[in-house]
């Protein structure tokens, strides 16, 4: 149980044993914009950070080295929570709640034997709690950032698709590895040529033998250094452009060499191949009303005028009217609140979950997620085979996500670059 649950959570909360000096406990080892990183958060992080590679099998590299890479992250989920409380984004207690019954829920344990096992491992529930209310606030900072600019043309979604049946179905689904040694925007020639210089030693050590999993989080830029540079199992379509020719070419084990992109300078190893599966799916056509919490509308606001409009829909109004006049989201408001046929992992999580357990023409009371509050009507549901539309459904949202992955690299590195941050190295 142990083990899973240090593999499935991300920052779970303080672990025993800090520095019995107040100095040493109020050290600042990093200033970022108007706040500060201390040497005790830095060491609470690297303990479980440690503990989660070694969950892992993963050797920690040096303990100079991991406490940069763990710095590092700290940094960038410092600024990002910072822009998170400037743009107004809070994430209610009755959403928190809903995040860790669903993290209890895959770990097989009711919420209350959840929390016993996190006190049994020494952490404490209220540090947890507070880790995962500043994941979901950067999960919808993120969404609302970079979520509206992801656009999806016919043309890609054909061009993917013979991609896709050129790498066959037998190896259509890619656990990957993940290597980034980041180039700043604006970089000099020189930089970016010492960057590729060390790309290219990496790729060199990992062919005769270094562990990739330890290499990455010793020297990787990329979100998921701390992973082990773990992507996770991807079919052709989550991977990005720039690596998806190239994955096709490769075989299990195989390490690429450097890819070049505005960030830096990629290394990708195919950790396994396996095939893929048609099976049956269920569209859902639907519909919803959106308000978003602002200045003006908070959450407490947004559900009360969505009780409203409920309200008056079961009195009789019709839910596309009130839909053109009410809703947020400007694109579907204008077809009475229609998403159309959806399919599995198209929407959100919170929406999905909320909308697969409504019966047909009900209404839901408010749902909460990333984008705000809604109100969610299902209008009829459809099994089916693993057609040829279905097929272009989910593509187009493959490609979204990937694309989503490829602007959040980019959109961390420009925050990193254009933030002001200090660290002192001497406490490293």
């Amino acid at each position: 149980m142990t083990h899973i649950i240090l593999l499935l959570l991300g920052l779970l909360g303080a672990l025993h044993g800090v520095p019995a000096a107040a100095e040493m406990l109020d050290r600042i080892v990093a200033t970022v914009e108007d706040d500060v990183i201390l040497d005790r958060e830095l060491n609470e992080e690297v303990a479980l950070i440690s503990a989660k590679l070694r969950g892992g099998n993963v050797q920690a590299p040096p303990d100079f080295i991991l406490r940069k890479q763990v710095l590092e992250r700290m940094v960038l989920d410092k600024l990002q929570r910072q822009i998170a409380a400037r743009s107004g984004i809070q994430v209610s207690d009755e959403m928190l709640a809903n995040s860790v019954s669903e993290i209890a829920s895959r770990n097989g344990l009711s919420v209350q034997d959840f929390q016993e096992e996190l006190r049994r491992q020494g952490m404490q529930f209220k540090k947890f709690e507070e880790n995962l209310r500043n994941e979901i606030e950067v999960n919808q900072l993120r969404g609302r950032e970079i979520g509206s600019r992801i656009k999806v043309t016919d043309a890609e979604v054909a061009h993917y698709m013979e991609t896709q049946g050129k790498a066959g179905q037998t190896h259509s689904q890619y656990r990957l590895g993940h290597i980034l040694i980041a180039v700043s925007e604006g970089a000099s020639a020189s930089a970016i040529q010492r960057a590729q210089e060390k790309a290219e030693q990496i790729v060199r050590d990992l062919r005769t033998g270094k562990d990739f999993k330890q290499t990455a989080v010793s020297v990787s830029n990329d979100d998921n250094a701390l992973k082990g540079g773990d992507l996770g199992w991807r079919n052709i379509n989550q991977i990005p452009t720039l690596f998806a020719d190239i994955v096709v070419g490769m075989n299990r084990g195989d390490i690429s060499d450097p890819i070049r992109s505005p960030s830096g300078f990629h290394i990708i190893k195919i950790l396994d191949v396996e095939g893929g599966a048609q099976h049956m799916v269920t569209k859902t056509k639907v519909r919803h009303i959106l308000i978003k919490t602002n200045e003006l509308i908070d959450d407490a606001e947004a559900q009360k005028r969505l009780i409203g409009l409920r309200d008056r829909i079961l009195a009789g109004e019709d839910f596309a009217n009130l839909a053109r006049a009410h809703s947020d989201d400007k694109g579907s408001a204008v077809n009475g609140g229609s998403l159309d046929w959806v399919t599995p992992g198209a929407l959100v999580p919170p929406f999905e979950e909320a909308m697969n357990k409504l019966e047909i023409n009900h209404i839901s009371q408010p749902v909460q997620t990333t984008f705000g509050w809604h109100l969610i009507q299902v209008l009829d549901r459809q099994s089916q085979d693993n057609s040829e539309q279905f097929k272009k459904e989910r593509v187009r949202e493959e490609i979204r996500k990937r694309k989503f992955e490829e602007e959040t690299e980019l959109w961390l590195r420009r925050l990193r670059d254009e933030a002001f941050v200090e660290i002192d190295q001497d406490r490293l």
